[in-house]
């Protein structure tokens, strides 16, 4: 039956290009918690806690989205 197909995201054009385009902006924003971990060094643990949550969050969506590979 014609409805009962299964959605492959591999064969959409446009899940791609936005995976593309999150896992870009993800590259950006684990390069700019470096530079602020390097630039707030010794600063307090509040702080520390807030990049390295920032951080895990950004992984995990890099994770997510890698599983459509």
């Amino acid at each position: 039956m014609e409805g009962d197909e299964l959605y492959d995201p591999q064969e959409d054009e446009g899940f791609l290009k936005l995976r593309h385009d999150v896992r870009n902006q993800l590259s950006n924003i684990q390069l700019a918690l470096a530079g602020l971990e390097f630039e707030c060094e010794g600063a307090d643990e509040d702080l520390s806690l807030y990049i390295s949550s920032i951080a895990q969050s950004a992984k995990k969506i890099d994770e997510l989205l890698g599983q459509y590979k």
